[in-house]
């Protein structure tokens, strides 16, 4: 009598395609930022701060020693490159603040989601659901963009950092395990460290227990994952935007000294500040002269001179008057009425504490591997890669991460087809072990994974780190 309910299970089960669960049946992926994670983070002493999950997915999966980001430094544009595979330049989210002058319009972070502004690139959720998978986005820049007239598969209405952070992780969970429409790419974005690290510096105490909450919440990540089933399937990729370095009071340029503040529209601010000229006879070669050697710590470009490896020339919001400030250093228009903060980024990519870290583990990984430094624009074609689907033209290469990657090569059958074969062939051959008396399916099928790691979950209140900013990012046309 049970061989006959495990045949006749068996047998509905096979005429289904082989799905045993609401999992979808391809790769699984997972893409997580926390906003300002520096790369060098990681190593802080364990007298200072303690990081276990994080160096167990470290142990059992990839770490890069660090990634190298896109200028400018800045939320948006790094978030959009982590998702398009382009540089700033190419996509046209070339700052957190931006003036368009064929649109004659502003764009101010967090306040611009009309499509206009982020028409040049695809995320790679959208380009996931065209080639028929389902895609989970909660918080990452652009989530409210229609690309194309397309939204995720799930996402919020709206960017809303007041949603605790095991939320934020419970909510990602039930989108990949739906019953009937589980999604196959997950992007969750937090905003921490990087507001802790703005307001009392990369180096303070603050930090450090800012990082540990950090750790608990992966820790809650893991722990879902384990409890659904999913921790053996998901490849997990843990990055962020930029890193922080330390500001002070003491190095200031004060932009009021050298120009009237009439005569320009100040774009983008600190420490990379974007200038419009605005006064009738002011051009950009006054505004260029008047700062130009204006302070020893202050370089200005024309927008044609700004260094080739900044990938930051060819697009109309870049301002004609670019002026960087050392790292450290930070730009006011007038040090009465500023407001300076202890932590900051946007400097040169080159400075390595700009720099993210990637961690990332899963059946698509290598294991306890440090693999050399990639750009973050690797970042797409890499997880295009690991859900074989093609990627749109892009500034990365899948060459640059080949290295940390389990299979070195494209996936050319589709990976629900795959899975529905071998799904449909197993249970084939449990169905002949039924027929022949064997009930060993039935005492088996309930199996959990080979590997289990369990976490203890640590009381905290994300409320407490719901401080940080969010991100967007998009692609607009280049120009010619």
């Amino acid at each position: 009598m049970a061989s006959a309910r495990v045949f006749v299970a068996v047998f509905v089960l096979l005429m289904l395609g082989g799905r045993t669960g609401s999992v979808h049946d391809g790769p699984l992926l997972l893409l997580v930022s926390f906003d300002g994670f520096r790369y060098d983070y990681l190593d802080r002493s364990p007298d200072r701060v303690q990081l276990p999950c994080l160096s167990y997915l470290i142990q059992t999966g990839v770490r890069a020693k660090w990634v190298h980001n896109t200028f400018v430094t800045f939320t948006f544009p790094n978030h959009f490159s982590l998702v398009t595979g382009l540089h700033a330049e190419s996509h046209g989210i070339v700052a957190n603040n931006m003036y368009d002058p064929d649109l004659n319009e502003q764009f101010h972070m967090y306040k611009n989601n009309e499509p206009r502004w982020w028409d040049g690139a695809e995320p790679i959720w959208i380009t996931n659901q065209r080639h028929g998978g389902r895609s989970g986005v909660l918080n990452w820049p652009g989530m409210e963009v229609r690309f194309n007239g397309s939204l995720p598969f799930r996402s919020l209405s709206e960017f809303n950092d007041s949603i605790p952070y095991e939320h934020r992780i419970e909510t990602m969970i039930e989108w990949f395990t739906d019953e009937e429409n589980p999604i196959n790419l997950g992007v969750l974005y937090f905003e921490e460290p990087d507001e802790v690290g703005h307001l009392y510096g990369p180096d303070s105490p603050e930090l450090d227990r800012a990082l540990e909450m950090i750790d608990r919440t992966v820790e809650y990540l893991v722990e879902l994952l384990q409890s659904a089933g999913l921790f053996e399937r998901m490849n997990l990729i843990i990055t962020s935007d930029h890193g922080m370095a330390e500001t002070s009071e003491d190095r200031v340029i004060e932009l009021d000294r050298y120009l009237d503040p009439s005569t320009y529209l100040w774009v983008d601010t600190t420490p990379v500040t974007a200038i419009w000229p605005l006064a009738h006879g002011v051009d950009r070669e006054y505004i260029f002269a008047a700062l130009d050697d204006a302070h020893p710590h202050l370089k200005v470009y024309y927008k044609e001179d700004i260094p080739a490896q900044y990938h930051y020339r060819h697009n109309r919001r870049i301002m004609p008057v670019i002026a960087v400030a050392d790292p450290g250093w930070t730009i006011v228009q007038n040090i009465s009425t500023a407001n300076i903060i202890k932590g900051n980024h946007g400097y040169n990519n080159s400075y390595l504490p700009m720099n993210p870290l990637f961690v990332a583990h899963g059946p698509a990984f290598r294991t306890n591997l440090l693999s050399e430094p990639f750009n973050n624009v690797d970042i797409y074609p890499l997880m295009c890669h690991i859900l074989a689907i093609e990627p749109l033209p892009n500034n990365g290469s899948i060459e640059n991460t080949a290295s940390i990657v389990e299979m070195k090569r494209w996936w050319s059958p589709s990976p629900r087809s795959m899975s529905g074969i071998a799904g449909t062939l197993g249970l084939l051959l449990m169905l002949v072990g039924c027929i022949a008396g064997c009930g060993y399916y039935s005492q088996k099928r309930e199996q959990p994974p080979g590997r289990h790691f369990h976490y203890s979950v640590i009381g905290y209140e994300m409320e407490d780190y719901s401080l940080g900013e969010p991100l967007v990012d998009a692609k607009r046309d280049r120009e010619v």
